[in-house]
């Protein structure tokens, strides 16, 4: 696991921006982390690093945004709401973990059970102690950082 620690909300946004960048097809991000801890922002950087000019928001009632302007497909799920994966079904999450896109899944613990073999599993959490806008971010996965 590597750790990375950022002080605002603009240098969580630049951490996503480089993974987004290096980012390759089929590459799936399982996010986590309590309300509040930035995940959205990580998100918007994310899709920043592939390209995306048009504003993300977090598909927290549409379950999943798609957007087609970037490098790769970056499919945003936003799975907060989903009571049982079975409902992940409906959303075509299979065609897009299984695509040539990139995706993005935030509160993925939620759907753990069925998130593919090889995903980057980001958890972002917040330290009071360390001020405001501090942010330790864990990845579980290949990537260095560099």
């Amino acid at each position: 696991m590597k750790v990375f620690d950022t002080k605002s909300a603009d240098e969580t946004f630049s951490f996503a921006q480089k993974i987004g960048e290096t980012c390759k097809p089929g590459t799936v991000i399982g996010l986590t982390g309590d309300l509040g801890t930035g995940k959205t922002v990580f998100a918007k950087g994310f899709a920043a690093g592939l390209g995306i000019k048009r504003g993300v928001n977090s598909p927290t009632y549409t379950i999943v945004h798609q957007y087609d302007d970037g490098r790769l497909p970056f499919y945003h799920f936003d799975v907060y709401r989903i009571g049982d994966v079975t409902e992940m079904e409906e959303t075509g999450f299979d065609d897009c973990v299984l695509g040539e896109g990139v995706t993005l899944v935030e509160w993925a613990d939620i759907i753990r059970e069925i998130m593919p073999t090889g995903t980057i599993w980001i958890n972002i959490a917040k330290d009071p102690a360390k001020g405001f806008d501090y942010r330790r971010i864990m990845v579980e996965d290949e990537y260095t950082g560099d």
